[in-house]
């Protein structure tokens, strides 16, 4: 039979992850037996070659059901069922799709507010038929990088906080800040100053300094505004004018609020800003696939 698409998938996947955590890999194989694929069909790629089709559905099935809470990830790759997805198969749901998950704010937070999670910021609920094709594409791209951007910081949340450390210093590295990794590295740490994490050089010489601090917070666990407070006193401490605050999860109003009114320039940068300048920089994450655009050449045919 045919590949089935992701929404055909998601409610036979949660019917798996119901009987005990599942990695991605055998939760795939688990459906190619269910659906009666055959071992072709199972190899089918998708253009870029480096995924199977089948593998690339059932990721996107689990995505769609973690954004609607009825999955949780936990380890790499692994994820299990949730309450309410408990509740959903206790009801004797027939189907699982798009339109039923648009019950869950949170889903709908992902498919219709364009990788924000602020719905103020949202655009417009429409249908892909009311859009142009480079609308589609950009709008796929859109749900691509925030599902990616929710990886990045669960595995973030899995490793150490010297290795979150080190992230914050290549991504400014990348960002030209700190002239090289081994350079801007040698002063991560050795502050030993009370909440200064780290020092990084915006010049050869030092004399332009970036004193940064990083909170390695799980979603539900805001900066407030005291350890804004306790960052500017470090600063202070230290004769330094400016500094960056990074953390995982986010920042408070009033934290926001106190960094704005501060003396001294204070830059935060919350878990999705994170996430979209490592994907910006290409850190913790690789290029996929390349597709171009083509556009009628003009001049070409006035010549």
């Amino acid at each position: 039979m045919a590949i089935p698409d992701f929404q055909k998938l998601m409610l036979p996947l949660l019917r798996i992850s119901a009987r005990s955590e599942v990695s991605l890999a055998d939760a795939t194989e688990l459906l190619s037996q269910e659906f009666n694929l055959t071992e072709e069909e199972r190899n089918i790629l998708l253009p870029s070659k480096k995924e199977s089709i089948i593998k690339n559905r059932v990721g996107w099935a689990r995505t769609y059901l973690v954004k609607a809470g009825l999955l949780r990830a936990t380890k790499r790759a692994h994820f299990m069922i949730t309450d309410e997805g408990k509740s959903v198969l206790d009801r004797g749901v027939t189907c699982i799709n798009i339109k039923f998950l648009e019950r869950y704010d949170e889903f709908k937070n992902f498919y219709y507010f364009n990788g924000e999670k602020d719905p103020s910021n949202s655009r417009e609920k429409t249908s892909d038929e009311n859009l142009t094709p480079e609308e589609i594409i950009h709008n796929a791209l859109d749900k691509i990088e925030d599902a990616l951007g929710d990886e990045i910081l669960d595995k973030i949340m899995n490793k150490t906080p010297e290795f979150f450390e080190n992230l914050v210093v290549k991504l400014l590295v990348a960002m030209g800040y700190g002239g090289s990794f081994e350079e801007a590295g040698k002063a991560l740490g050795k502050s030993g100053d009370g909440g200064v994490d780290g020092v990084i050089d915006q010049d050869v010489l030092g004399l332009d300094r970036i004193y940064v601090q990083v909170k390695r917070y799980a979603d539900d666990n805001h900066v407030g505004s005291a350890a804004i407070r306790d960052f500017f006193g470090s600063l202070d401490r230290v004769k330094a004018s400016k500094g960056l605050f990074v953390t995982t999860s986010d920042f408070t109003n009033d934290a926001k609020e106190t960094a704005q009114y501060l003396s001294k320039r204070l830059v935060l940068i919350n878990g999705r800003q994170l996430v979209k300048l490592m994907i910006r920089y290409g850190i913790g994450c690789r290029l996929e696939e390349t597709v171009y655009i083509k556009k009628l050449d003009e001049d070409f045919f006035d010549s």
